[in-house]
């Protein structure tokens, strides 16, 4: 019996990985997050395995649930959006199933910032732009960010910032990023990307937030600030010059 962590993609059914579909067609429990993992994915379940949403659960009933499968030899899929290495609270789980001495594995999936790139058909490291993506958040009642991880203090490499969980704090993050960034940075906020309802909204540090009002986004959105998104005013890669060779291909 093992318990399989599953990335199920950003939204969309069929972004998911191959292996992920098949251990959820496998599994004779399927645990996932009702309220981002879309029902398409779940319906690929067998017809004699348990589906129950853990949106409603407590870390201790989660947990529970798989110790009752791994009593009944049941392998577990174990649901989760996007990727699981990114806020995906796998952590806590694993913790409890070495514990239990309960086997597991992880296979990973398409993460949100990378779906919202393929959205809006654009790199988030340009040649002489920016070489460097920062994925993180900002703090929220429920969860604290470490000392030194703030936006003024990340803000300050001049990277893509993929800004996760925060679109309820986008005063803020607006507020501590302009001294860094400029008014007229480009901002994209990323609703529900892939899902059908996907929604992209495009401006600057100084406009993004009336654009986010008048549209009522209030959860489940993506913010990526940074030059990258700004046009074409970059140089070419010298992966493809002529004067450039590796051991794939000589100088031309």
């Amino acid at each position: 019996m093992t318990v399989h962590f599953i990335g199920a993609g950003p939204g969309a059914p069929d972004l998911i990985t191959v292996r992920g579909l098949e251990l959820i067609r496998e599994c004779g429990l399927v645990l996932y997050a009702g309220s981002l993992v879309p029902q398409e994915v779940v319906a690929q379940a067998a017809q004699d395995a348990k589906v129950m949403d853990s949106a409603p659960l407590t870390l201790d009933e989660i947990i529970e649930a798989i110790r009752e499968a791994h009593a009944s030899g049941l392998d577990v899929a174990r649901v989760h959006s996007g990727d699981p290495s990114l806020y995906g609270a796998i952590a806590e789980q694993i913790r409890r199933l070495d514990d239990l001495s309960i086997p597991y594995d992880v296979t990973p999936g398409v993460p949100s910032f990378a779906a919202a790139a393929a959205a809006m058909k654009t790199e988030f490291t340009l040649p002489g732009v920016c070489q460097t993506v920062i994925l993180t958040r900002t703090s929220v009642t429920s969860s604290s960010m470490p000392e030194g991880e703030d936006l003024e203090t990340l803000g300050k490499s001049g990277a893509t910032l993929a800004i996760h969980l925060s679109i309820n704090n986008l005063a803020i993050l607006v507020r501590d990023l302009i001294p860094l960034y400029g008014e007229t940075c480009p901002v994209a906020v990323a609703w529900r990307v892939s899902w059908p309802d996907e929604t992209i909204i495009r401006g600057t540090l100084a406009t993004i937030r009336d654009a986010v009002k008048k549209a009522g986004i209030t959860r489940t959105a993506l913010i990526i600030v940074g030059p990258v998104l700004g046009g074409e005013d970059f140089d070419d890669s010298r992966l493809y010059a002529p004067g450039h060779s590796h051991i794939m291909r000589q100088k031309k």
